[in-house]
């Protein structure tokens, strides 16, 4: 008889089910012809940790956008940098769309018996714009969001938060999806099976195919 190994899937949303905001502030750099990792780490501070930048500050919901959008400006000018986050988010608006094979990918996780949850770093402003570009309710039984529960990633405690969301999974049976890779090794620290989703998602898409199909019971 065939047993699971795996209860449940955790996804990203921007950078699995959308392009990366990542890969969108690296190409705003080049354009700029500034450093590019020098902007990321700018617009959204030092991202493998959790501080007090001001994104980091708008994730967990402390700072509105408007007081976050003044504080990264005035950290680029400091050094003569261009920083503006709405600029960033307007190129990231241009993106592709939705990732629909990560669409489907959640929901055969669900449909095969696994829970399913979105665990994000997002802001506020934003909430209603991006749970509207997916059937949040078809596809995810739970969705962390680092805005309302006022933990970001790689904070173990938002993976702590998503675990128990999803049923009090236990790590081990558990996958994750990120296009960070500092958020994916913070999940594997807690013992979660992590996929690094890189600008080419490919790969880490059939990595999860390859754990459905060997889940599918």
């Amino acid at each position: 008889m065939k047993l699971r190994t795996v209860d449940a899937v955790l996804f990203d949303f921007g950078g699995v089910f959308t392009e990366s905001p990542f890969e969108v502030a690296r190409r705003f750099g080049a354009a700029l012809g500034a450093e590019p990792e020098r902007v990321l780490d700018l617009v959204f501070g030092p991202y493998h940790e959790d501080t007090d930048h001001p994104w980091h500050r708008l994730e967990r919901g402390e700072i509105g956008l408007d007081v976050a959008r003044e504080a990264i400006i005035a950290l680029g000018a400091a050094e003569g940098l261009e920083t503006d986050p709405y600029r960033v988010l307007a190129a990231l608006g241009r993106g592709g769309g939705v990732r629909e094979p990560f669409v489907q990918s959640a929901r055969r996780a669900r449909a095969v018996g696994m829970r399913t949850a979105i665990v994000t770093n997002n802001v506020r402003e934003f909430r209603e714009a991006w749970r509207a570009m997916l059937p949040v309710a078809e596809l995810f039984d739970a969705v962390i969001d680092s805005s309302e529960v006022g933990k970001r990633k790689p904070d173990p405690a938002i993976f702590h938060h998503a675990l128990e969301a999803v049923g009090g999974a236990a790590p081990e049976r558990t996958v994750f999806l990120d296009d960070f890779a500092g958020n994916v090794d913070a999940a594997r620290a807690l013992g979660m099976h992590g996929i690094l989703v890189e600008p080419d998602p490919a790969p880490a898409l059939a990595q999860l195919l390859a754990i459905l199909d060997a889940n599918e019971i």
